[in-house]
């Protein structure tokens, strides 16, 4: 998506293929040969997990839908399947999500993300908020499909409190489309005003579903107008504000959605560095930042460097080891490659 474009509407993830209505592309024999790749990798007494690098690694999220259909039509078998079986550990989940195309990823790494004692909030928050209404009406439609489940029933059982707010403001992908005759600058005070007195202006509590109602569902260049206005007026960015008035997980999420419509790349790598934050790194967090917005790593990464001094291939060397890390190096060396 071109910059003047996301001044409007927020960024699409998935590639323009998934939303065709005829998912049986032209695969070509370039994929049919990574097929081949892949059967090699995994034949006989245990796999090579160099081949598998070298065959997935190398891939792009369009391709790998290619490849997720193209390897069923080949070989009569789905390619997570086989995969599962040969392959295990953090190593194990990343080929799981590379197996499927993008949208079937993300519904996987939702079902990763609910497993278990309490839910992965952080990483629910990337995949539900900050995101585009053709993109969210496609991931829920295609979660459905597959678990016979509804998204937004899932998300309520597994997140409560501020989390749910957010994340269901994400969930009804209703962005709204900028009008200029709608979204003024009279109306932008008005807004600015409204998430004040809900907020850091409120005597007592915070109104949330209010103040995340604006932040999720305003348009990008809208949402930058109110940005301004309540920076002028209050001396706090609406980021600022949110941190402020918001707590653990919920504030994250929070931060995370306001910038990824005004400053996407930025967001993203700083979700990358807070995967890796601390004592230990969050392997399902990292991996899935890795995976899910490789398309648009070439601007991630040029963001991270100028925020943090070093490149994503240095941050990955120093978080990661093994087939791992060989791993995630390969595919963002595929799209943002070294110099």
């Amino acid at each position: 998506m071109s910059a003047s474009n996301e001044e409007f509407v927020s960024i699409d993830i998935y590639p323009e293929l998934m939303f065709e209505e005829d998912l049986t592309p032209d695969c070509g024999v370039e994929i049919d040969d990574v097929c081949e790749q892949i059967k090699t990798a995994v034949k006989g007494w245990g796999s090579d997990e160099g081949g598998l690098i070298d065959a997935l690694g190398s891939t792009t999220p369009e391709d790998r839908l290619k490849i997720a259909i193209r390897y069923k039509d080949i070989y009569d078998k789905e390619l997570k399947d086989v995969l599962k079986k040969e392959t295990s550990g953090d190593f194990g989940q990343a080929m799981k999500y590379l197996s499927l195309d993008p949208v079937r990823a993300e519904c996987a790494m939702i079902k990763d993300a609910c497993k278990g004692i309490g839910s992965h909030a952080t990483l629910l928050h990337t995949i539900l908020v900050g995101r585009s209404n053709r993109d969210m009406e496609l991931l829920k439609k295609t979660y459905y499909k597959y678990y016979t489940k509804d998204l937004t029933g899932i998300i309520s059982s597994e997140l409560g409190g501020d989390n749910w707010k957010l994340a269901s403001a994400g969930l009804q992908a209703a962005e709204e489309p900028f009008d200029p005759d709608y979204h003024t600058e009279e109306k932008a005070e008005e807004d600015a005003e409204e998430i004040w007195k809900n907020g850091q202006g409120k005597f007592f509590g915070t109104d949330e579903t209010k103040l995340f109602k604006t932040v999720v569902l305003s348009p990008p260049k809208y949402l930058r107008m109110i940005n301004e206005i309540y920076a002028d007026k209050y001396g706090y960015t609406l980021t600022k504000a949110m941190e402020e008035e918001l707590g653990g997980n919920a504030r994250r999420g929070a931060v995370f959605a306001i910038k990824m419509r005004l400053k996407p790349y930025e967001a993203i790598a700083e979700m990358v560095k807070a995967a890796c934050a601390g004592i230990g790194t969050d392997e399902l967090l990292l991996t899935c930042c890795v995976i899910r917005y490789q398309d648009m790593m070439g601007h991630v990464n040029f963001a991270h460097e100028e925020m943090y001094g070093k490149n994503l291939q240095d941050r990955v060397r120093d978080e990661c080891d093994g087939d791992y890390k060989k791993l995630l190096l390969s595919l963002l060396e595929k799209v943002s490659p070294e110099s």
